[in-house]
């Protein structure tokens, strides 16, 4: 009989043996790769403190939409299969690809702008590069950051 164990942050049962990390001496395992960057980003997201749980704990979604430009559009097969690598990752809930634009819907418990970039890169897309398309993104990776980072919850000093 095997024994599997959650994932903290999308739910799903593993092998202890997947994707493992060790967080604060406890163990930690995953079903891919992006769910454990997610928990190595942010784990109080997930896992909460003594007395007070995480967002993801309560059940909580962020869900976030952005446009993402392109250097050029994409062929009706190369949107069809970015549009399918995109959808497989956890918490995108909506792929839209209009000519060079890729508008997504996601759950930033989840997933990332930066990982969504990434996916996208892997998939043969090629992001805008133009200076204001990079700091468009920095900017916009900038305020995930910060908005996860308030989500977090933090063990309360002070008590006792």
């Amino acid at each position: 009989m095997s024994t599997t164990v959650k994932d903290p942050v999308c739910g799903m049962e593993v092998d202890p043996a997947q994707f493992e990390t060790t967080f604060e001496g406890l163990h930690y395992a995953f079903c891919s790769e992006q769910c454990r960057q997610r928990f190595a980003a942010n784990p109080h997201l997930y896992i909460g403190v003594p007395g007070e749980k995480a967002p993801a704990q309560k059940g909580e979604e962020l869900l976030k939409r952005r446009r993402f430009q392109l250097d050029a559009p994409l062929a009706a097969h190369d949107a069809a299969l970015l549009t399918e690598a995109l959808g497989a990752m956890m918490g995108v809930k909506a792929v839209e690809i209009v000519g060079d634009t890729v508008t997504l819907t996601y759950d930033l418990l989840q997933a990332t702008a930066d990982q969504l970039e990434a996916k996208m890169e892997e998939a043969g897309a090629k992001l805008g590069a133009g200076w204001a398309e990079r700091l468009r993104r920095g900017f916009v990776h900038y305020m995930e950051d910060t908005e996860v980072g308030n989500l977090e919850v933090h063990p309360h000093h002070g008590h006792g």
